[in-house]
């Protein structure tokens, strides 16, 4: 039975995946003694679904779940901004720049954005996980916390000043239209992994 790691994510700008992997480098020479696995340009996704391995016959089945999903918003308007890491405290083990609404601060990855906001984003990941659910795919049990992952840290030695400083650089608000989402398959290697999109879906 042939299967695809799979994820669903919206596709971050050639230009704002540039300027990411510009502020990766950065920190990449400040801190080339800790141990990590840096994201690439390329995999810079804003990922809404992590299904993990699927049949290849149910690759359609989950297209047209993401097509249907799609539809039911329109386009809308992202904010890329701030930086933090997971677990918000102790020894980190991830780096994040974080993600909102043009206008307003993007939502702390400890607490889920306030109900009273317009949220265009949490509308389309609850409708991908609405249709995936009626198509047989599993929900995903934990909130959903927006965020673009630029490290996964691999050792704690000297990891906290790395955090630290990159949590108080900050990184430039860069926004950008949200105007589709994309079906995409891993393909992990020694030399990393690679992300291909399987099919693209327009908002509204």
């Amino acid at each position: 039975m042939q299967t695809y790691r799979t994820f669903i994510a919206i596709e971050v700008p050639a230009e704002i995946r540039r300027q990411i992997a510009a502020y990766v480098d950065q920190l990449r020479g400040l801190f080339s003694d800790v141990r990590a696995s840096w994201s690439r340009e390329d995999n810079l996704h804003l990922t809404l679904k992590f299904l993990g391995d699927v049949e290849v016959s149910r690759i359609d089945s989950l297209s047209q779940a993401c097509a249907d999903a799609a539809r039911k918003v329109d386009p809308f308007e992202l904010l890329i901004n701030g930086c933090g890491t997971f677990p918000s405290h102790g020894k980190p083990k991830v780096l994040w720049i974080g993600v909102g609404y043009a206008g307003v601060p993007p939502a702390s990855a400890s607490h889920a954005p306030a109900s009273d906001t317009p949220e265009p984003l949490l509308s389309l990941h609850a409708a991908i996980e609405n249709k995936c659910a009626a198509a047989g795919f599993a929900r995903e049990a934990r909130p959903y916390h927006p965020h673009l992952t630029i490290a996964r840290i691999r050792e704690a030695k000297d990891s906290r000043a790395l955090a630290d400083h990159h949590k108080q650089s900050g990184f430039p608000a860069q926004t950008f239209t949200v105007s589709d989402v994309v079906v995409f398959r891993s393909e992990l290697s020694s030399n990393g992994s690679k992300h291909t999109a399987l099919s693209h879906h327009r908002l509204g």
